[in-house]
């Protein structure tokens, strides 16, 4: 069954420029005083003919008629980035399951009820549901741009204009939040929020250059039954970990799976363990496993559940900065209760236009399941 025409606004492929959209749309880019600087002929300038064009991270030039009234997501975690660049919910169509247990799980659907109850158009393989996707007719799929035909194709055959991401560092993250601007008709906006992750990463690197204390030992943590499995230092998890001043321990790790031995973890024995936010796992569940009983982060009561914000914290998202701060005072605890408390409010309130109250900060803090967590108590109100 072929996709309707006459609902959607078609976009329109515009040839091939193999730029990268974030020397393209950020680097150029200079704000003063909250004004852009964006030149005419950048690729998301509105040309004559009334179309907005963009350069996805295939190196694909798309052409947009306006800004998209409908867009679905095969990927995560880009609804919750869009959501925040849009400071709405109402343009997005679909998502893949994996978002959706995360928008049920967390505070996206109290922000967004909508969200909880969104159309699934992909599941964990990526592998987009056509059918759906032609019921939605959205204006445009995200769907990831460096994983094989698979996943793009039956896409572009049923005729739904595709832009493609690519994953893992953080210039990948503001080229997303550049492009969904762009998708939203808002490309101010996305320079904005662009702007904050980067004066954020300064105000970090400051920090850690002043610090005297030795870098802690870290890793992000999975378990599945009796089954671990771990993040790779060659992903965001090694730009993060060092941006806040850690040693990830899994430097050099290789694995396709992820698949970490208790053995493995005994050797490197962390002093800090943050636990993914991707599973049930939780720091009572580690404590208790008597295989990692003499690691350091098990001895300390230093093993911290992640946050679950708009989204899960621990990847790229327009959350990231309050991610960072809350590893960093995790790493490195003080007096500074309330710190994070207020800037999760003001995030908040700037990026999904909430006003976020005490009780649901701490349910995105996970206090629940952190409150017996060595210094957790420098995050109460």
């Amino acid at each position: 069954m072929a996709p309707t025409t006459n609902a959607r606004r078609r976009l329109r492929r515009a040839g091939s420029s193999r730029r990268w959209m974030t020397a393209a749309l950020i680097g150029a880019v200079a704000l003063t005083a909250g004004c852009s600087s964006r030149t005419a002929d950048s690729p998301a300038a509105t040309a004559d003919s009334g179309t907005l064009t963009l350069v996805d991270q295939r190196g694909e030039t798309i052409a947009l008629d306006g800004p998209a009234a409908k867009v679905a997501f095969t990927v995560m975690p880009a609804p919750s980035i869009f959501a925040a660049v849009d400071r709405s919910y109402d343009r997005i169509v679909g998502i893949n399951q994996s978002t959706l247990v995360a928008n049920q799980g967390g505070m996206f659907a109290t922000m967004f009820p909508a969200s909880a109850e969104s159309p699934v158009v992909a599941g964990s393989d990526f592998v987009p549901n056509v059918e759906t996707l032609v019921g939605l007719d959205p204006d445009v799929v995200v769907q990831w741009g460096d994983r094989g035909p698979d996943v793009t194709r039956p896409i572009e055959d049923a005729g739904f204009p595709l832009v493609g991401l690519e994953y893992g560092t953080q210039e990948d993250l503001e080229t997303w939040i550049a492009l969904f601007a762009q998708i939203a008709g808002k490309p101010e906006r996305g320079e904005q929020l662009v702007e904050w992750q980067r004066a954020e990463q300064t105000a970090m690197r400051d920090k850690v250059a002043a610090q005297s204390d030795p870098r802690p030992r870290a890793m992000i943590l999975s378990r599945t039954g009796d089954t671990y499995s771990t993040t790779s230092a060659s992903g965001y998890d090694g730009f993060q970990f060092d941006l806040v001043g850690a040693d990830l321990v899994t430097k050099g790790f290789v694995s396709d799976s992820g698949q970490v031995s208790p053995e493995q973890i005994l050797t490197w024995d962390p002093e800090v363990i943050m636990l993914s936010g991707f599973d049930q796992s939780t720091p009572a569940d580690i404590y208790a496993d008597p295989r990692l009983a003499t690691v350091s982060a098990v001895q300390n009561k230093r093993v911290y559940k992640t946050p679950l914000g708009g989204y899960r914290w621990q990847v790229p998202s327009a959350e990231s900065p309050l991610m960072w701060q809350w590893m960093h005072q995790v790493l490195y605890p003080g007096e500074r209760t309330g710190e994070l408390r207020e800037n999760i409010r003001v995030a908040f309130d700037d990026l999904f236009a909430y006003d976020i109250s005490e009780d649901e900060i701490d349910q995105v803090l996970r206090l629940d399941l952190n409150e017996d967590a060595t210094n957790y108590d420098q995050f109460l109100r």
